[in-house]
């Protein structure tokens, strides 16, 4: 079945429904780094959340994720894709990245990011849609770029 899959701007109170949704989509690779301390979790969504350049992914209307994107002068900066688990595996991901590296390659941009080491399911997930691993800037962190054909 086809999903309608769109984005929105955020609307007052989808700060607390980022965060929610962070805990669901990622609070497992969180936990096995650092261990899941909510008040900690809480504090550094509050001071880290990016309203700017946040947008609220939908399927069929519905909220189902989110996405931020960042201008990094000369490519396209992929900070953040998070997918309710009851999303995922539907195409919903792909879709929207694939949409980003389209609009990045009409600028003649390349598309970065980081995943988080423990998270092989999204670094697979990259890799399958053309990025390849360029180093590990960070600890935890493995940096990701794709470059236009």
């Amino acid at each position: 079945m086809e999903h309608r899959v769109g984005l929105r701007r955020l609307r007052p109170g989808d700060a607390e429904f980022c965060f929610r949704l962070h805990r669901r989509a990622l609070g497992e690779y969180v936990d096995a780094i650092w261990g899941w301390d909510e008040s900690a979790q809480r504090a550094h969504h509050e001071k880290n959340f990016d309203a700017a350049h946040t947008q609220v992914i939908t399927v069929d209307g519905r909220d189902a994720g989110v996405l931020t994107v960042l201008d990094g002068g000369t490519e396209t900066v992929l900070g953040l894709i998070e997918v309710d688990p009851a999303y995922q595996g539907r195409g919903v991901g792909g879709h929207v990245v694939r949409t980003l590296l389209a609009e990045a390659a009409s600028r003649g941009q390349d598309v970065v990011l980081e995943v988080l080491d423990v998270n092989t399911r999204a670094k697979a997930f990259y890799e399958r849609l053309g990025f390849v691993e360029t180093g590990r800037p960070r600890e935890h962190k493995i940096a990701l770029r794709y470059t236009a054909p």
